[in-house]
């Protein structure tokens, strides 16, 4: 920069990114410092090397910010979790599925816990239906990355947003995948009515058949 810069001539260009030619080097200089600016070597390895007239010190602070926001950009989209429980009413189904899709629309991985709590754990297959359920929620804007397996206890999954399949539905004009406000009472997309209803509530069926 300035005065370290051992090349006898440079090719220069100005502040607005104009290529100037090759100038000699104190013509160069003379030209930063008419400005008040800073000759910096951009390219060192061409031949002659290319110089730049800028404000070094805000070209710094500039890169700097940049690299800052995207450390912050790089940290904020991860890996998010959710936690279920084997026994969730439907509408606590509902809003954790559909934070579950926006983390997933906003680029972020989703770890699905399902907790069991005391003799829940013998029964796993409850936790593996609510994992079903969710995979089949998200199905189209993300894919199971970890199928659901056992860990101590609770049951988790791994979701990843599937960017080739969002882009695709956007192509094609199609919203994203959204979940149902559960407007008929049964918390339950596209799956509404008694079905759902006995779905929620297994012992439901059997009053109806008993009155």
């Amino acid at each position: 920069m300035n005065d370290r810069i051992r090349a006898r001539e440079v090719r220069l260009v100005d502040p607005e990114g104009t290529q100037l030619g090759i100038k000699p080097l104190p013509e160069a200089l003379h030209i930063a410092r008419e400005l008040d600016l800073d000759l910096v070597e951009v390219a060192p390895q061409a031949s002659p090397p290319v110089c730049r007239i800028m404000d070094y010190g805000k070209f710094k602070f500039d890169a700097a910010q940049r690299a800052k926001e995207s450390r912050r950009k790089t940290t904020n989209v991860g890996i998010k979790e959710m936690k279920y429980r084997p026994k969730i009413g439907s509408g606590d189904f509902d809003t954790k599925t559909r934070r579950v899709v926006r983390f997933l629309g906003e680029g972020h991985k989703v770890k699905i816990t399902i907790m069991f709590r005391g003799r829940e754990i013998y029964h796993p297959e409850l936790g593996k239906k609510i994992l079903d359920r969710i995979a089949e929620e998200v199905d189209g804007s993300a894919k199971v990355e970890a199928a659901p397996r056992l860990d101590g206890r609770n049951m988790i999954m791994v979701l990843a947003p599937d960017k080739r399949a969002q882009r695709s539905a956007a192509a094609r004009g199609e919203p994203r995948a959204e979940r149902g406000d559960g407007a008929d009472g049964s918390g339950v997309a596209g799956n509404g009515g008694p079905q759902a209803a006995a779905d929620a509530d297994p012992g439901a069926g059997a009053h109806r058949r008993e009155s």
